[in-house]
């Protein structure tokens, strides 16, 4: 076999648009005619330009090549340009290039992926979501609104979910670390106090922020909500210090979680060193793909750390995270955007199958699900924006701050 052709579509899921502004799904072609589907994660350019990206790293660096010989693509991939080091966009790229590859070998081999990872270890595979609004109710009042997520929580959990998660901490700001308002940490515990009344011991609550916070303050909320005892306080402080990281993980009794921004195993190295979190939130689709999550995993192992691979993307490098959370002895828990019903799965012709709060890995060749090309092609994307956005106007401490959750306004 040979990687002979490389395709990049670009999909806008309709609104409300949970998953993002767009999803960039790459599908490569073997001279023999298998096909492969991955997706890249990564979105630090705008969609022309990252289209660039992906297919020079094609180009450069895998196209003629055997799609067995992922470590020496990736060792290419990860040394371009005399770097040798992580790099959010070109590994970004590689990485849906990576699944893809994936996804020919297992359809050459007939057999589902999870098989050459070490078989499958999880026969299920707990799943959690975020709290999102009902069908036709106010987007923007429930991102605030601790009641509401409560019945979004009890109606998750009525479902046979055992976690869920939410991010009433906000704001993301492109300036680092501050101090939370007053009325963020209020406000956050008044969800974690509604959020368990709601569910009782029924399930794990989940406690999203994403790196707005300095030190000082990241441990602040970690001692206000405490008491509710959620199952993980995610990426307090910015992911470009992870000795933060572990200071907030030293002085906060609710475990850390991390790394859906890391762009290598070897900063994912630096967080086990250092104990800045006992559980690690790999993005396939921008670390380097399954292989290097796989070696992730066996390297947490040693360190008694679990991996709840993250996802705020699309259907196919959901379908990585399965494939790989099948298969590794430290699973914790796998996110789902794609709930019955979704876009996503349309998009994989109802492919994956849930057994209440549960996911049962894909038993079919490769990524073992269909994609269904004409509903893909029927939603591109049109735009240049990011697939997400962080804002440029510092914390509020005076009118307070809102967080519009994980679907762009703009769609």
């Amino acid at each position: 076999m040979r990687l002979a052709g490389l395709e990049i579509l670009r999909v806008a899921p309709p609104p409300p648009g949970w998953g993002g502004r767009y999803w960039t799904l790459v599908k490569l072609t073997t001279a023999c005619g298998i096909t492969g589907w991955g997706e890249v994660y990564a979105a630090t350019v705008g969609p022309r330009a990252m289209d660039g990206v992906i297919a020079d790293v094609f180009a450069r660096h895998m196209e003629g090549e055997d799609p067995e010989n992922l470590e020496l693509m990736f060792r290419r991939a990860y040394s371009a340009g005399f770097s040798q080091r992580p790099d959010p966009t070109v590994t970004g790229a590689f990485s849906g290039l990576e699944i893809a590859c994936w996804d020919i070998l297992g359809k050459a081999r007939g057999r589902p992926v999870w098989a050459f990872l070490g078989g499958r270890t999880n026969a299920r595979l707990r799943a959690y979501s975020y709290l999102y609004p009902g069908p036709g109710s106010d987007v923007a009042g429930f991102w605030v609104d601790p009641d509401r997520n409560a019945e979004a929580a009890a109606r998750l959990v009525a479902a046979g979910f055992t976690a869920v998660k939410f991010d009433p901490a906000g704001p993301y700001t492109i300036r680092g670390g501050h101090e939370p308002a007053a009325s963020d940490i209020s406000r956050s515990v008044a969800f974690c106090r509604a959020i368990r009344d709601a569910v009782g011991d029924r399930a794990d609550l989940l406690f999203g922020t994403h790196g707005q916070f300095s030190v000082a303050g990241a441990i602040r909320m970690g001692h206000a909500i405490a008491p509710m005892g959620p199952l993980w306080y995610e990426e307090p402080v910015p992911p470009d210090d992870p000795l933060a990281l572990a200071e907030v993980a030293r002085a906060v009794a609710v475990p850390v979680a991390a790394g859906e921004r890391l762009a290598s195993r070897a900063e994912f190295a630096t967080l086990l060193r250092c104990g800045g979190a006992r559980i690690l939130q790999p993005a396939l689709g921008r670390m380097g793909g399954i292989w290097e999550a796989r070696k992730l995993a066996a390297l947490a192992e040693a360190f008694t750390v679990q991996i709840a691979p993250h996802h705020y993307a699309g259907p196919i490098a959901w379908v990585a995270n399965l494939h790989l959370a099948a298969a590794i002895p430290n699973l914790l828990m796998v996110e789902t955007v794609g709930l019955p019903g979704s876009f996503h799965l349309r998009l994989l012709r109802d492919g994956v199958a849930f057994e209440g709060g549960h996911i049962l890995p894909p038993e079919g060749p490769g990524l073992g699900v269909e994609i269904d090309e004409a509903l893909a092609r029927a939603h591109p994307c049109t735009g240049e924006r990011l697939h997400l956005d962080m804002q440029e106007a510092p914390c509020d401490y005076a009118a307070g701050n809102r967080f519009a959750g994980g679907a762009p306004p703009d769609g």
